[in-house]
C-alpha cells in the first residue's frame, strides 16, 4: 500500500512540474504528435474498413475475406508488424502510419459487415418495396441501422490505435510512448508511470467520445443493438 502511495506521489509531482507543460518534450507537445499519428491512422483505416465492410455486407460476396482477415489480424503481434514495416520501409512518420492502419481496419471492416449483414431482411424487402435502388437501401436502411455496430468498430480501432501508437517511439519517433521507452532505457520509473498514466486518460477520454457521439447520431431504437466485436 505504501508502494502505490509512493507512485501515486512521484506521478504527481511529476505531473505537476512546470517542466513537463513546456518545450518539445512537454506533454502537450506529446500529446499532439500522439493524436497527429493516431487521427491520421484511423481516418485511412475508417476510410478503407468502411468502404469494403459496406461494399461486402450489402452484396453478401467475401464473407470468408472479411472473417480470415479478422483472424490474421488477431495472430499477428503488434510491435511485429510495426518493427517489418520500418525495417522494410526505413524510419518515418509513414512506415508507423501504415502499421498502425493495417492494425485498425480489422475491426472496422468487420464491425460493418458484420452490422450491414444483420439488417432485419423485412426491413431491406419493405424499402425495395418502395422502389428504393440496391444504393438507396444500403444507405437509407442498412447503413443507418447497422450504425451501432459501425461505431463499436470505430471505437475499437481507435483505442487500439492510442495505445498501440505508444510503440511508435521504439523506432524513434514522438509521442506519449516517448516517455514510456525513454523512461526504460533511463530507469526512471517516475517518467514511465507517468507517460503511461496520460495515455490511460486519453485512452478514456476516447471512449467517453464515442459514448456521447453513439447517443447523438444514433436512434433511440438501436441504442441496445451493438455487441462486442
Amino acid at each position: 500500500m505504501n508502494d502505490l502511495w509512493n507512485q501515486i506521489e512521484l506521478v504527481s509531482e511529476w505531473l505537476s512540474a512546470s517542466a513537463q507543460w513546456h518545450g518539445d518534450d512537454g506533454i502537450p507537445h506529446r500529446l499532439l504528435q500522439h493524436l497527429h499519428y493516431s487521427g491520421l491512422s484511423l481516418l485511412f483505416a475508417a476510410l478503407i474498413g468502411l468502404a469494403f465492410g459496406l461494399l461486402v455486407g450489402h452484396t453478401g460476396r467475401g464473407g470468408f475475406l472479411v472473417a480470415s482477415l479478422a483472424n490474421i489480424a488477431r495472430a499477428v503481434p503488434t510491435i511485429g508488424l510495426i518493427l517489418l514495416v520500418v525495417t522494410v520501409a526505413g524510419l518515418g512518420v509513414t512506415p508507423v502510419l501504415v502499421a498502425l492502419t493495417a492494425l485498425a481496419i480489422p475491426p472496422i471492416l468487420v464491425n460493418t459487415f458484420e452490422g450491414i449483414r444483420g439488417v432485419d431482411a423485412d426491413a431491406k424487402d419493405a424499402a425495395q418495396g418502395m422502389g428504393m435502388t440496391g444504393w438507396g437501401v444500403l444507405w437509407r436502411v442498412e447503413a443507418p441501422m447497422a450504425l451501432p455496430l459501425i461505431l463499436l468498430g470505430l471505437r475499437t480501432a481507435a483505442i487500439q490505435i492510442v495505445a498501440t501508437a505508444t510503440i511508435a517511439a521504439y523506432p524513434g519517433l514522438g509521442g506519449l510512448g516517448r516517455y514510456i521507452v525513454d523512461g526504460l532505457a533511463r530507469n526512471d520509473y517516475e517518467l514511465v508511470i507517468g507517460g503511461t498514466v496520460v495515455v490511460v486518460v486519453l485512452a478514456v477520454v476516447v471512449q467517453l467520445v464515442f459514448a456521447l457521439l453513439r447517443r447523438l447520431v444514433v436512434s433511440r431504437g438501436l441504442l441496445g443493438s451493438s455487441r462486442p466485436s
